[in-house]
């Protein structure tokens, strides 16, 4: 159990963080291992599913490698199982093509963030948390931390209410994610209820993810927080 933990404790979902740091140490680089996603949606993203993981360790790569083979180190002789997870030529090259932009891509999603903020403040809106009363409470960059903003998500009450309104105003959002672990059916078996983990229910009943993208105009968030500010009123 101890080596489980030690390999658990040691490895980084970097998920959609690719660019992000801490103290200066890029997302990758955190950890004996870390797994990053290129799904469509990331903001390093190929035309389908891929994915990668780093390490500095040559015992960590040469596992990987063979467990992204079917579990082979020799063609047919499968040492362990594995998984057919060999990333496809078509969205390397086409990865290799974004790798070039995402540096400049991230820049851009860190000036939005920052508007947000700035929008949300001179509309009064903005609190300080954590829980949101009559406006919204923001994300905020830890210190020490460079944020990439795969997403902006406020906290805010009335959510679901909320969300129907921008809807209605052709404005998107998304609710990431709206069942708390302990409260997810797969995981029903280890006996958690209602009420066990009260800030996890909270924050997926409160949470809502504003667009951003590299390419959001100025108009388009003053757009958003207007919407927002006019439900709030």
């Amino acid at each position: 159990m101890r080596a489980c933990l030690v390999v658990l404790l040691s490895s980084l979902v970097a998920a959609q963080a690719w660019g992000a740091e801490w103290n200066g140490v890029k997302a990758g680089g955190l950890g004996d291992a870390a797994a990053f996603s290129f799904y469509p949606t990331k903001n390093l993203s190929a035309a389908g599913d891929a994915g990668m993981v780093t390490t500095n360790r040559d015992d960590v790569a040469e596992r990987v490698k063979m467990l992204r083979n079917q579990g082979m180190r020799r063609r047919y002789h499968h040492d362990e199982l594995g998984w057919n997870a060999r990333m496809d030529g078509f969205q390397g090259a086409l990865l290799s093509v974004k790798l070039k932009y995402v540096g400049v891509w991230n820049e851009k999603r860190r000036e939005i963030a920052a508007r947000y903020d700035a929008l949300f403040a001179k509309a009064g809106l903005k609190e300080i948390g954590p829980y949101p009363a009559r406006g919204v409470v923001t994300p905020r960059e830890t210190p020490g931390a460079k944020h990439v903003w795969h997403q902006y998500v406020i906290r805010v009450a009335r959510r679901d209410a909320l969300r129907e309104f921008l809807t209605a105003r052709g404005i998107g959002s998304e609710i990431y994610y709206p069942v708390p672990l302990h409260r997810q059916e797969a995981l029903k078996g280890l006996g958690y209820v209602e009420g066990d983990f009260p800030e996890a229910e909270r924050a997926a009943r409160e949470v809502l993810a504003l667009p951003i993208f590299p390419e959001l105009r100025d108009d388009e968030q003053e757009t958003v927080v207007e919407a927002i500010a006019e439900f709030l009123s």
